[in-house]
C-alpha cells in the first residue's frame, strides 16, 4: 500500500506534488521520491529519493531545495514497501535505462520475475529489487518502437498481472502524465489553476479541486493542464465516472470512514488478496518471499515452533491446526515471553516460525534469537520489510496488509493467517503430505477468501444491532472449539482492547473444569459454531450455558437454521474451507467489538494503556 501522486501545468508543480505526498503518508512512509519534467529541451528526467524511514518526506524536502525551477510535470511518490528492501535504491519514482522514462507504483505486480528475465535477456539492466521497474522498461522498449507514452502503457499493462495503480512521465512528452489501474485505486482531478492531478487517493488532491473522475479497472488516462483523455486497453475511448467529495481532509484520510479501525476492518478484503498475489508460480508451486533456506532443509524439518504475541498468537493458533493436518509436521504454539525461559528443545531440524506485525515485537525478536543459538531455521511473518526480524531470519512471508493506523489488529491479524496458511501448504508440498489436485483445491478455497470476507462485512449494520442490545452488559465469555477456539480468543481480546469489558476465551470443551462456574443469568457467551468437525459437541456445550441461564450469540453460516435455534441473536458468515474459516469468522466479532466500542464513546483507534508495537519485555 503505497502514495502516489501526478500533477501537470501551472507554476507550481514541485510544491502540489510534496504537499500530496505528505497528505498520503499514512499510506507508507518508507521512502518518498518524485521524478520532474524539467523543460521542452530536457532528454532526461530529473529525480529526487529518500528512504529514512519516517523522515523520508522530511529529508526529500531538504534534497528538492536543488530542483530546477522550471517543471512542466511530475509524479512522486510515498512508499510501504513489499518487493525490495526500502532502501533509496529501491525507493520510487523507478525509471528506465535512458533515464527518460519515471514511473511510481502502488501495489504488486505478480508476474514480475518472468517479465525481469525477459527483459533482462534482451539487455535492460536493473538497478532495484522491487517489481516496479520493469514497467519502466516495458514503457521504454515500446517507445523505441515508435508508441506514443499512453500507448505504451497500454501495451505495458496487457502484459501485468496482478493489483496496480501507476502514473509514468517521459522526457519526449512534455506536460503528460499517463495513468493506468487495475484493483488499486486511481483518481484525477482538475486543480483551480488548470492543473492536471492524478493520485492513488483523494487526500492528496483535496484542496486543488473537490471533482473528482474515478479510473475503473484497465483503464488509461492521458493527462495535460486543462484535459484528460481516458481509454480501455484496446484504446477505445471511455467517459470516467465523477465523484464530488464533501469530505475535510481529516476524513478524507480514512476514506469517508469514522475512525481508521473501521477503515482498515473494511480493507481486509483487498489485504487478504495482496497477501495471496504472486504465492502460485507458473509450475503450479508456491511462493514465499526470501528464502534463505533450502528446499532439501525445509524438507527435512521434524517439528515446528510458533511464536508470537497478542493477535499473532491467535493467528498461530490457526496456522498449528493447518499445519499439522496438511503438512502433518508436529507443531507447538508459544507465548513468545514465555518460549526462551521455557528452555525449550530445539536443533538444527527445528523450524521456528515468528509471527509480528511489525516485525519489532521484542519478545518475538528474542525468542528467535534464542532459536538461533540452538541452530533452528527461523522463519517470520511479518507486514514490514526490513524490521529487525526479517532482517534476523532466514527466510520471510510478507503480509502485505499495508499501513495499519489502529491499534488493536485487524487486517494485520487475518493476513497472517492467511500467510500461515499458504506457509502450511507450501510444507505440505515439500514434504509431499498433500496430492497436487488437493493443493490446488485448497489455493482456490483461499482465493475466494477476499469475496467471503466482503459479503461478511457488508453486514456491518447487522452486527451493529445485535451489539446495540449488549451494551449494558459487563461480562462476555467467548466459546469455540478446534479452529474455532482462537477465533474465540482474538474476539474476546478485540472486545477487551477496545470497549473495555470483561471478555474471556475459552476452549468450549473446558466449560465443565472451571469456566462454567462463572455461567448465570445475565452473563453473555459468545459461541463460534460455524460447521467445522466439531460442531455436534460445540452445541452440546452451547445447551450447557444455555441451561444456566447466559445468553447466547452464535457466529453461524448462512442459512443454519439448526444453529441459529439455540442462540438469541446471530452473526451470519458464508461458510468455507474449516480451516479456512477463520479468516471470515473473526471478522463479525471484529465488529460486534468496534460496535460496543463506539457505544462506549471509546477511541477505538487509541484504546488506552496499549501501544501498536511492543518493544520492551
Amino acid at each position: 500500500m503505497c502514495g502516489i501522486i501526478g500533477v501537470t501545468g501551472g507554476d507550481n508543480v514541485l510544491e502540489l506534488l510534496l504537499l500530496g505526498l505528505e497528505r498520503l503518508e499514512y499510506r507508507g512512509y518508507d521512502s518518498a521520491g518524485v521524478a520532474l519534467q524539467v523543460g521542452e529541451a530536457d532528454t532526461t528526467l530529473w529525480r529526487a529519493r529518500a528512504a529514512t524511514g519516517t523522515r523520508s518526506l522530511e529529508d526529500l524536502v531538504k534534497v528538492v531545495k536543488e530542483a530546477p525551477e522550471a517543471v512542466g510535470a511530475g509524479i512522486g511518490h510515498t512508499r510501504w514497501a513489499t518487493h525490495g528492501h526500502p532502501t533509496e535504491t529501491n525507493a520510487h519514482p523507478h525509471v528506465d535505462c535512458t533515464f527518460r522514462v519515471a514511473v511510481v507504483h502502488n501495489g504488486i505486480i505478480e508476474n514480475c520475475r518472468e517479465l525481469r528475465a525477459r527483459l533482462e535477456a534482451d539487455g535492460h539492466a536493473f538497478a532495484s529489487d522491487t517489481d516496479t521497474e520493469v514497467i519502466a522498461h516495458m514503457v521504454e522498449e515500446e517507445l523505441a518502437g515508435g508508441s506514443s507514452l499512453a500507448e505504451a502503457v497500454r501495451s505495458t499493462v496487457r502484459e501485468l498481472r496482478g493489483a496496480f495503480a501507476l502514473a509514468v512521465v517521459c522526457a519526449g512528452e512534455p506536460g503528460t502524465i499517463v495513468g493506468a489501474r487495475r484493483v488499486s485505486p486511481l483518481v484525477v482531478g482538475v486543480g483551480e489553476g488548470g492543473e492536471g492531478l492524478v493520485a492513488s487517493d483523494i487526500p492528496a488532491l483535496l484542496g486543488r479541486t473537490r471533482r473528482f473522475w474515478v479510473i475503473d479497472d484497465d483503464q488509461v488516462v492521458e493527462l495535460r493542464a486543462g484535459s484528460m483523455r481516458v481509454t480501455t486497453l484496446a484504446g477505445k475511448v471511455v467517459e470516467p465516472t465523477e465523484r464530488t467529495v464533501e469530505w475535510d481532509l481529516a476524513a478524507a484520510e480514512k476514506e469517508g470512514y469514522p475512525d481508521f479501525m473501521s477503515k482498515e476492518i473494511h480493507e481486509q478484503p483487498r489485504a487478504i488478496a495482496d497477501t495471496l498475489l504472486g504465492r502460485v508460480l507458473a509450475d503450479g508451486s508456491i511462493a514465499l518471499d526470501e528464502m534463505r533456506i533450502t528446499r532439501d532443509q525445509l524438507r527435512d524439518v521434524d517439528k515446528a515452533f510458533i511464536v508470537a504475541c497478542g493477535s499473532s498468537y491467535h493467528a498461530g493458533m490457526v496456522a498449528k491446526y493447518a499445519i499439522e493436518h496438511w503438512a502433518r509436521l508436529p507443531t507447538e504454539i508459544d507465548i513468545a515471553s514465555e518460549f526462551r525461559y521455557r528452555d525449550p528443545v530445539l536443533d538444527d531440524r527445528t523450524l521456528v516460525v515468528g509471527v509480528s506485525q511489525s516485525g519489532e515485537t521484542i519478545d518475538t525478536l528474542q525468542a528467535m534469537r534464542e532459536a538461533r543459538q540452538w541452530g533452528a531455521k527461523v522463519l517470520v511473518i511479518s507486514n514490514v520489510v526490513d524490521s529487525s526480524m526479517t532482517r534476523d531470519a532466514d527466510g520471510v512471508l510478507y503480509t502485505h496488509a499495508g499501513p495499519e493506523v489502529g491499534v488493536a489488529a485487524t487486517k494485520t491479524h487475518l493476513t497472517q493467517v492467511v500467510a500461515l496458511e499458504i506457509l502450511a501448504l507450501y510444507l505440505a508440498e515439500l514434504r509431499g503430505a498433500m496430492s497436487p489436485a488437493d493443493g490446488r483445491e485448497r489455493l482456490a478455497d483461499m482465493a475466494r477468501l477476499p469475496e467471503l470476507v466482503q459479503a461478511t462485512l457488508e453486514r456491518s449494520d447487522a452486527v451493529a444491532a445485535v451489539a446495540a442490545k449488549y451494551t449494558t452488559t459487563r461480562d462476555f465469555f467467548f466459546l469455540g472449539r478446534h479452529v474455532g477456539f482462537p477465533v474465540a480468543m482474538e474476539g474476546a481480546l478485540k472486545l477487551k482492547e477496545i470497549s473495555y469489558l470483561r471478555a474471556e476465551g475459552y476452549p468450549a470443551g473446558e466449560l465443565k473444569h472451571g469456566p462454567i462456574a462463572l455461567i448465570e443469568p445475565g452473563a453473555v457467551v459468545v459461541g463460534v459454531a460455524t460447521r467445522t468437525q466439531l460442531w455436534d459437541k460445540m452445541m452440546g456445550n452451547i445447551a450447557e450455558v444455555r441451561s444456566r441461564g447466559a445468553t447466547v450469540v452464535l457466529v453461524a453460516n448462512d442459512g443454519d437454521d439448526e444453529t441459529a435455534s439455540q442462540a438469541d441473536d446471530v452473526l451470519w458468515v458464508p461458510r468455507t474451507h474449516p480451516l479456512l474459516a477463520p479468516v471470515v469468522d473473526v471478522v463479525p466479532l471484529q465488529l460486534f467489538a468496534y460496535h460496543l466500542a463506539r457505544a462506549h464513546g471509546h477511541d477505538v483507534d487509541r484504546p488506552r494503556n496499549l501501544a501498536k508495537t511492543v518493544t520492551v519485555e
